[in-house]
Parts: structure tokens; C-alpha cells; sequence
């Protein structure tokens, strides 16, 4: 992932740190001759010092190459670590777009996410413990060589006193990852509770409903709970921690002592002696921290997987060997036949059963209490779900031989819980076709079919003034100022399926029914299908279909389900009676 991130920085890095790997070596052999070179002078009747500043100047430029290399290994980390997020976070984008709704809306799923968008966050220290691993190791290496011609015995009791600790540290940072993992739905609720405790967007009934205080509360519920594991866990890390760096210590001080004991007897140099005990004393240090590395590394290793593992679920939704392209022009509609749909762990369908047709051009209405199915009924005619049972056909094919993504490329669709970017005023109506972004007249043009023109137009940048208060200069619209913006999508690209879910519920009766007509004439010729709870609106359709519980219930024009005096009739007086 490092190298594909940058390679050039990878080569880079990779030599610097061969070039650091042998500076400590060099460092004590130079720190030997010295003191060695320092008792031959204190010595001598005239004694010549010339070897001594020169190697006392080789140890200054060491310590400024030193220094050096490690401020570009720094810079090269953290330029590496940039990339490394920025690809592994377009990673995670481009494969989240492929998934489908379904899988966004389970829970399990959502942890899975939750736990790979971490990741993208965290893995710039676990690039630099692994390039710091090959670096270490190589120093280790030539340090061993040092010690092996003195006595091979002591690097023995430096692997002896290093094995318990390493083994200690792998138990716990396998429990530590264990409670991190079970606990991520509360993890996950933890960052709601923040996020919902203090925002822009629940601000308003923070302060009216008093929920301050609730939302507290739980918060110091479920972090106390999950505190007091963690606390578990670190306590006993901390003391079994103590003890085995005790056992640690013993053996590096028996070698030292055995160094020492060997300078007395004149077996060594003063300047060997200093060379030994900084090369023992490193070489513990380095394995140490190379043995803790590695377990820090495998722990990173096993939050790392959580990152692989997204990318191993697959989209329910698949796109045939042959996918066939969705038709230019519609020619004869679409046909729904015994379709029924169940959302994923749930057992009750919310369709059922359900027979019709939406005819080639037709403006066709869908009606029924909340909760009928009618929201479904849409995701299901742009193949944002597969029917649990039934068909669904275009022209009649079946809608699963046609290609996902241009079959929701030749449809505009816009939800009642359409997203509110924080995005300039122009770029919230672009998205409803994004590779227009720039093309600044057929975003007006758009704007100018859904009225949001006139909300435009009185912002002091218009469209380039940025919407929403999350950043700098931002300015925020009213529920219907947003819902002609977001209108405004649906007009940005030559769509032959348009369908408004609701979209219209914060505008007045005046402005929606405007909207509507409007939408009823742009719309001349085109497939499209209007979710309304307004009848004065509902009655501009062709076609209006009832649904109750999921099933189809009526289907008829305006005049024909009054005269048949059944479920729609028994609503539209219901609703005219309240105007009245």
C-alpha cells in the first residue's frame, strides 16, 4: 500500500534509513577510539593529540548527518503518511459506492464500515513502525557483529531477558483489540451522542426539548462502560508490564556486570569497555523496542484487517456478465408483476404481491398512508433494492439485465429527505448531474425550471455562495428555499424516468402546487412518477395508484377512483373537508 502510495518517496525513505541504520555503530566505535586515544596521550611524555580532534570532528559530523537523516526520515513519513491516507480514504469511497442501500442501512455492516474509515486515519504509524522495523533490524545486525567478536554468550541474555516482555506485550494488545472491536456499536454510539449533543443541525431542539442533559447522560453511561473494560485491561497491562521488564533488567545488568568485570582484569580496553556496554545497552534497546514493534505492528496488523475485510463485501445488486445498457428513449414502460420486498432482518414484506404497469410517457401518482410502501416502491423502480420475490421489467426486460448504474443514469429521482450539501448554491443543484458542474447555463437553466432561480438570485454570491453554516461565509435557506434547490436537480440532466418522492412537503400550497404544474409540463412525453400527500396535486397524474400495506389497492385516473367512491375517494373528501 506504501509503495503504490508513492514510490519515489518509498525509495527515498528506504535509503535513508539504511544510511541511519549504521550510524550507532559508527557512533560507538568512534566514542571507543577517543577514550582510548585519551588514556594513550595521558600517558605519554609528549603527547600528540591530532588523532584525537580528528576523531572527536568525525563524531561531530555524525552527529550532524545524524540529525539529518532523521529530520528528512520525518519528512518523508509524513509525506508518505499524507498519501497513504488520502489513497486508502479514496479507496474506501470508490468501493462504498459500489455496495448498495440495503447494506448501508444494516448495523453489522455499519460496524464494518465504521471500522475500515478508522483505519484510514491510523495506518500512517503503523507505515512508520514498519519502514522503523527494517531500519532497527539492520542496525541490530551490526551491533550483533560487534558483540559476537567479544563473547557470543551475551547475546544470548539479551534475547533471554527481551522474550518475556514481547510475550507480555502480544497477550495484551490481542485483548485490547478484542474490546475494541466488540465495543464498536457503542463506539459508534459515542460519536452520534457527540456529534448530536452539539451541532448545527440539532441545535434548535437541544435548547427547546431540553435534551442536553439526556444526551449526557447516556453519554456518561455507555463511556463509563467502556471505560471501565479499557481500565481492566491497562491496569493489567501496567503491573505484568513492571515484572517482566524487572526479568528484563536483571539480564542486562548480569552482561554489564560480566563487562565490566572484564575491563578490571585488563581483559578489554577502557575504550572497549565503553564500546561493549553502549553496544549492549543499544542492542537490548533495539530488540526490545523491535520485539514491541512487532506486536504493535500485529495489533495494527489485526486493525488493519477490519480495512481488508470491507472490501471483501460485495454488492447485493450485481451487475450481469452481460448487462445490457438501459434504453435511450423508453419505448414501452415499465411493468411490475407479483413483486413482493422484504428489507433485510425483518420478516414482515413491505410490498406484496404487487401488479402494474407505468405506460411510456405516463405521469403516474402514487398515494397511501405513511408507511404503505410507496418510498420502496421508487428504490425498487431505479434497482436501489432487487424485489425479495416477482419482476420488475423495462421495455420488458427484466430490470436485473440492465447495468445498475445506467439504468439510474437515465432516471432523476428526488427524495423528500433529499441531502443538503454544504456546497455552493450551484454545485447543490450540479449533483443531480455532476459532470455539468462547470457548465454554468444548464445549471441556471435547471434552476429556472424548479423556481430555485428566484432563491438564487437573492443570495449575495449567487451561485457560487456557499450554503449551509458548516463553513466560513456560509449561508443557511429555509425547508423550502433547500426543496427548490433541491429540485433543481432533477432538471440537470435529459432523464427519461423523473421521480419526485415527496419533495415538496416544506413548500406552501401555493408554491408546490406551481411546482407540480410545472413539473407537469417540463415533463410532457417522459415517464414520471409524483409522491404526494396534496390531492390537489395528486389529481394533475395520469394515473394515480393507491397502495395500502403494500399492496395495490386502486389504480385509475382522477375521475374513475372517485367514481369508484373506494379508499381514494374516501381521502380526497377527508382532505377537502379540512379546506373547507
Amino acid at each position: 500500500m506504501v509503495w503504490t502510495a508513492s514510490r519515489r518517496y518509498t525509495i527515498l525513505n528506504a535509503s535513508l534509513r539504511l544510511v541511519k541504520s549504521v550510524v550507532p555503530l559508527v557512533t560507538l566505535y568512534i566514542g571507543k577510539l577517543i577514550i582510548d586515544e585519551v588514556i594513550i596521550q595521558a600517558g605519554a611524555e609528549l603527547p600528540d593529540y591530532t588523532r584525537l580532534w580528528w576523531y572527536i570532528g568525525a563524531e561531530f559530523g555524525i552527529i550532524l548527518i545524524s540529525d539529518l537523516l532523521n529530520r528528512a526520515i520525518g519528512l518523508t513519513d509524513s509525506l508518505l503518511g499524507d498519501l497513504l491516507a488520502n489513497s486508502t480514504s479514496i479507496r474506501l469511497m470508490e468501493h462504498a459506492a459500489k455496495l448498495d442501500l440495503a447494506q448501508f442501512e444494516d448495523a453489522d455492516f455499519y460496524d464494518k464500515l465504521e471500522r475500515a474509515r478508522r483505519q484510514t486515519i491510523g495506518r500512517t504509524v503503523l507505515m512508520s513502525q514498519v519502514l522503523g522495523q527494517i531500519q532497527d533490524f539492520i542496525t541490530v545486525l551490526f551491533l550483533l557483529a560487534g558483540l559476537i567478536a567479544f563473547n557470543a554468550g551475551l547475546i544470548l541474555l539479551v534475547v533471554i531477558s527481551i522474550i518475556p516482555a514481547f510475550l507480555g506485550e502480544t497477550h495484551f494488545n490481542a485483548l485490547s483489540y478484542s474490546l475494541t472491536r466488540s465495543w464498536t456499536p457503542q463506539r459508534r454510539e459515542l460519536d452520534y451522542l457527540r456529534f448530536t449533543g452539539a451541532s448545527d443541525e440539532t441545535a434548535k431542539e437541544m435548547k427547546i426539548f431540553g435534551l442536553s442533559s439526556f444526551l449526557v447522560d447516556r453519554f456518561k453511561e455507555v463511556s463509563s462502560a467502556y471505560y471501565d473494560q479499557t481500565k481492566k485491561v491497562a491496569v493489567k497491562r501496567a503491573y505484568w508490564g513492571l515484572f517482566l521488564a524487572a526479568i528484563g533488567s536483571l539480564g542486562y545488568y548480569g552482561a554489564y556486570v560480566f563487562i565490566v568485570y572484564s575491563a578490571v582484569v585488563g581483559a578489554i580496553t577502557v575504550g572497549s569497555l565503553t564500546f561493549l556496554a553502549g553496544s549492549f545497552n543499544r542492542l537490548k534497546a533495539l530488540i526490545e523496542g523491535i520485539l514491541n514493534k512487532f506486536s504493535s505492528v500485529a495489533e495494527g496488523a489485526m486493525y488493519l484487517q477490519d480495512f481488508f475485510d470491507f472490501f471483501q463485501i460485495e454488492p447485493q445488486v450485481a451487475k450481469s456478465t452481460a448487462a445490457l445498457p438501459a434504453p435511450k428513449v423508453i419505448s414501452k414502460g415499465f411493468s411490475f408483476d407479483n413483486v413482493s420486498f422484504a428489507y433485510q432482518n425483518t420478516t414482515k414484506p413491505v410490498l406484496h404481491d404487487l401488479s402494474f404497469e407505468i405506460r411510456e410517457g405516463e405521469k403516474l401518482a402514487l398515494v397511501g398512508e405513511n408507511g404503505a410502501g410507496k418510498t420502496t416502491l421508487v428504490k425498487l423502480l431505479v434497482r436501489l433494492y432487487d424485489p425479495t420475490m416477482g419482476v420488475i421489467r423495462l421495455d420488458g426486460i427484466d430490470l436485473k439485465e440492465y447495468d445498475p448504474q445506467s439504468l439510474r443514469n437515465m432516471a432523476s429521482v428526488i427524495f423528500q429527505d433529499f441531502v443538503k450539501y454544504q456546497f455552493t448554491a450551484g454545485q447543490n443543484i450540479a449533483v443531480g448531474n455532476i459532470t455539468d458542474e462547470t457548465n454554468k447555463p444548464v445549471i441556471q437553466e435547471a434552476a429556472d425550471k424548479s423556481m430555485a432561480n428566484r432563491v438564487i438570485e437573492e443570495l449575495p454570491e449567487q451561485y457560487d455562495q456557499m450554503i449551509g453554516r458548516r463553513f466560513h461565509d456560509g449561508v443557511d435557506l429555509s425547508g423550502g428555499q433547500w426543496q427548490k434547490i433541491a429540485l433543481g436537480r432533477a432538471y440537470m440532466r435529459d432523464a427519461q424516468l423523473l421521480i419526485l418522492d415527496e419533495p415538496t412537503a416544506a413548500l406552501d400550497a401555493r408554491s408546490e402546487h406551481e411546482v407540480f404544474k410545472r413539473f407537469t409540463e417540463l415533463t410532457q412525453g417522459k415517464t414520471s412518477v409524483l409522491i404526494s400527500h396534496r390531492f390537489s396535486t395528486v389529481r394533475m397524474a395520469d394515473r394515480i395508484l393507491v397502495l395500502e400495506n403494500g399492496t395495490k389497492k386502486e389504480l385509475g385516473t382522477h375521475e374513475e377512483l372517485l367514481a369508484h367512491n373506494g379508499m381514494y375517494a374516501e381521502l380526497f373528501r377527508l382532505q377537502a373537508k379540512g379546506y373547507q
